[in-house]
């Protein structure tokens, strides 16, 4: 699946990756390739998300998060 991390200044990761890791407004969740669509809210935690089997992680300070298609954006604020 495709995973793009947008900024207001700029697009920070366009990439396939193996999975994505979340930190919602209801705890942490995970996508995984064919997930169901959805649209959440995301809060200050760590996002994580895996490329060619090594995991990713960074520091957010809240966004949202939009999965349809295999294709996860990820908008931060």
């Amino acid at each position: 699946m495709t995973l793009k991390i947008i900024s207001a200044e700029q697009i920070e990761f366009e990439g396939e990756v193996q999975q994505v890791t979340l930190p919602g407004t209801m705890g942490s969740f995970q996508i995984l390739n064919n997930h169901a669509a959805l649209i959440s809210s995301l809060v200050a935690g760590t996002m994580s998300y895996v490329v060619d089997d090594k995991t990713e992680q960074r520091e957010i300070k809240g966004g949202i998060a939009d999965v349809k298609d295999n294709i996860v954006n990820v908008c931060l604020y």
